[in-house]
């Protein structure tokens, strides 16, 4: 990727203490952090329970570099008065380039058509078109947004469903708002763009798979821990749904021999979506932002702490 411009600033403007590996354990994350009073969190490298924020007590500001907050004990930091941002809407445009992507090689057989083909087969048969299907969104956040747009710009018809809707919104993006059991029931590609929270783990179930159309895609660029796997491998295997594209599980890195990756129907990419030399260089110039707007006092994009 080349030298950051956004990490040369830094440098110019503070005194940095960087790592470039994961921590080992526990001893390792306190020895690296423990008196620390501004931290810029990359990608979720660390996970900040309330013990580790225990053990952090010159802590003020944990800058998070990425949209998704579920490795770090919100509450906790409120508690002990540490201001938590993120960087929202960094990777918008890379997570729905990469949503349409794995909508396409799930459409369009791709990753198979290609093996066999390498093999020196001429395969054929029917692959399905897109343009003119119904796409639900669920999750009309900024990367559900852009995945609505760029849906739209190849001819599908958009539906959504979102947890603050917003008459306007939809209007401006010309989506359909509807009822999620709608939503499950009609549309052609689902895509999931929801926060992960406890309100959303287990999000889709058995239930919500036996409502899709057995012609469905499912795609999740999202978390994994939004849908039941069990059940989304059931759905799999017993074609309730025809198939799905996925950037993110459960459990990752996605252990050996999962049964996803044995599945033909499945199209997996290794939680990559956002990781763009584009959206990494955002992310972290918005991530230091935060932090200089914190210590001007006018701290921004804030998810937990004295000013949330």
């Amino acid at each position: 990727m080349g030298p950051s411009e956004a990490y040369q600033n830094l440098l110019g403007r503070a005194e940095v203490s960087y790592f470039d590996s994961l921590p080992a354990n526990r001893d390792e994350v306190l020895s690296r952090i423990g008196d620390a009073e501004l931290i810029i969190n990359i990608r979720s490298s660390v996970a900040f329970s309330d013990d580790i924020l225990k053990a952090c007590p010159k802590l003020k500001m944990l800058s998070l570099w990425g949209t998704g907050t579920d490795h770090v004990d919100l509450g906790a930091a409120a508690r002990r008065g540490v201001t938590v941002t993120n960087t929202p809407g960094v990777s918008a445009y890379a997570m729905a380039e990469h949503a349409l992507a794995l909508m396409l090689a799930v459409a369009r057989n791709i990753p198979q058509i290609d093996a066999v083909t390498k093999q020196g087969e001429w395969p054929r048969g029917f692959i399905t078109q897109l343009h003119g299907k119904t796409l639900g969104v669920i999750g009309l956040g900024a990367i559900g947004r852009q995945t609505a747009r760029i849906a739209r710009g190849i001819g599908m018809n958009v539906i959504a469903w979102t947890m603050h809707p917003s008459p306007k919104l939809a209007q401006e993006l010309g989506v359909t708002l509807v009822e999620l059991d709608e939503l499950y029931r009609t549309s052609d590609v689902v895509s999931l763009h929801l926060r992960l929270s406890p309100d959303t783990t287990g999000f889709l179930g058995a239930r919500e798979f036996g409502l899709m159309k057995p012609t469905a895609l499912f795609i999740n660029t999202a978390r994994g821990a939004i849908t039941d796997e069990k059940a989304l491998v059931e759905a799999l295997e017993k074609k309730q749904i025809a198939a799905a594209g996925l950037d993110v599980f459960q459990t990752e890195p996605l252990p050996k021999g999962h049964p996803l990756t044995r599945l033909p129907n499945v199209v997996i990419t290794p939680h990559s979506g956002g990781i763009t030399k584009e959206a990494l260089e955002a992310g972290l110039q918005l991530s230091i932002d935060n932090v200089f707007a914190f210590l001007e006092g006018k701290p921004q994009h804030v998810v937990a702490g004295p000013a949330a």
